[in-house]
């Protein structure tokens, strides 16, 4: 095939394209607008295949909460069209684009699902991939696929959907997606609590999440990282900030928050935000805004939140880190120095001894070509992956090597 940049207008013709790619052993680099390029292990590629001319909304029907997008549609586009509507994501789905060089709500809805990464809500509403109904897509034989379908209930013998989601582009080039929607939140109330140590934060999130007040989004930020924020009383604050969300109807979020406030005593005087400024500060940890502005290091790190902290500390101790906790410390987003390594060695070495499982979001492309961005795999579970790359491009050229060595 012709060597160069492809941004195919139909899963026909990038159907054509990945065929004469097979035909030729040329290596593609899978991508949407490119927001998440950056990601992963640089692929060798001969070609790059974009889905970025594959835009607009193929169906949206607001009355039965669904939407069928193509896949190189603009998340921003997706969230004005469902606004219109006092409709959402409801998984929030985080921004990465803003941390690489992007502007907010550059990525795609095939990028959000073939990456699989939601926001704050998850601790609530679940994540991506659960609300993906149904995928069209060009495997790596040059095939179009499809499954699901526009209903909740897949009844397949194979979920595909499931299997792209989370795939970053490795097993095949999604072109079509239908996606669960849900209604709005109409009020959004924050509790905010400040100069909690991390260990006392991840507690007084976890008992915000055992309450029956349905909290849907629980951070904590190092000190370092609150001047980020619009809001004055936390950028000038100068200590840590813990903040608890929840949302429903007005007079339910106001009492929900209100009693969070009682539960929450114990831990200091809190700060209520309002709907406006809740929703301003939901959208800066959305888009990470706390790491924006430069090109250091950082990682998402799933843990429990149990040894969220215990995992944190054991790591301050070896090297710098800034950290944000997000899903009551279940996740972590860390900043490390400019290393040599982006502190690889010393992050897979303290969650080899505590638990838990690292991708290395931002570095430079020699750091990323000399050591593992995504979690190692485990023998079987390394077979297991192998097994499904075969299944889905068995000469190997979508995203050679983007994720794990050799595959």
């Amino acid at each position: 095939m012709r060597l160069g940049f492809h941004a195919p207008e139909t899963a026909e013709e990038l159907a054509h394209l990945v065929a004469e790619a097979v035909d030729t052993r040329t290596p593609l680099e899978v991508m949407g607008r490119g927001t998440k390029r950056e990601i992963g292990r640089p692929v060798g590629s001969g070609s790059v295949v974009s889905t970025e001319r594959m835009t607009g909304a193929i169906l949206y029907e607001p009355n039965e909460l669904i939407l069928v997008a193509q896949a190189g549609t603009p998340l921003a586009q997706i969230d004005a069209m469902l606004a219109e509507n006092e409709q959402e994501l409801p998984f929030e789905p985080v921004d990465l684009g803003p941390i690489l060089g992007y502007a907010a709500g550059e990525a795609t809805v095939g990028g959000m699902v073939a990456t699989n990464i939601s926001g704050s809500r998850r601790v609530l509403a679940g994540a991506a991939r659960d609300y993906v109904l149904g995928v069209k897509a060009v495997n790596g034989r040059g095939e179009v696929i499809k499954s699901g379908g526009r209903v909740m209930k897949n009844v397949t013998g194979y979920d595909i959907s499931r299997a792209l989601a989370g795939s970053w582009g490795t097993l095949a080039i999604m072109t079509e997606i239908s996606l669960k929607v849900l209604p709005a939140q109409r009020e959004v109330r924050t509790i905010v609590c400040f100069g909690l140590p991390d260990a006392t934060g991840v507690e007084a999130m976890c008992l915000a999440m055992d309450t029956p007040f349905e909290v849907s989004g629980a951070v904590h930020m190092h000190p370092g990282l609150t001047t980020a924020h619009s809001h004055a009383d936390i950028s000038g604050s100068g200590v840590s900030v813990t903040a608890i969300r929840v949302e429903n109807f007005p007079a339910a979020a106001r009492y929900r928050a209100s009693r969070l406030r009682q539960a929450l005593a114990a831990y200091g005087p809190a700060l209520e935000l309002d709907t406006a400024a809740s929703r301003v500060f939901w959208h800066e940890i959305r888009t990470l805004k706390m790491f924006q502005g430069t090109k250091t290091p950082l990682w998402r790190i799933g843990t429990t939140p149990q040894g969220a902290s215990k995992l944190i500390a054991a790591l301050a101790r070896k090297i710098e880190v800034s950290a944000l906790y997000d899903w009551s410390g279940g996740l972590i987003w860390l900043g490390t120095p400019p290393l040599t390594d982006a502190g690889a060695v010393e992050v897979r070495r303290t969650i080899a001894e505590l638990g838990g499982h690292a991708t290395l979001i931002r570095a430079d492309a020699p750091t990323r070509g000399a050591i593992d961005i995504f979690q190692p795999l485990d023998q079987p579970l390394m077979a297991l992956t192998a097994k499904l790359k075969q299944a889905f491009d068995p000469a190997g050229i979508l995203n050679p090597g983007r994720m794990y060595q050799g595959l």
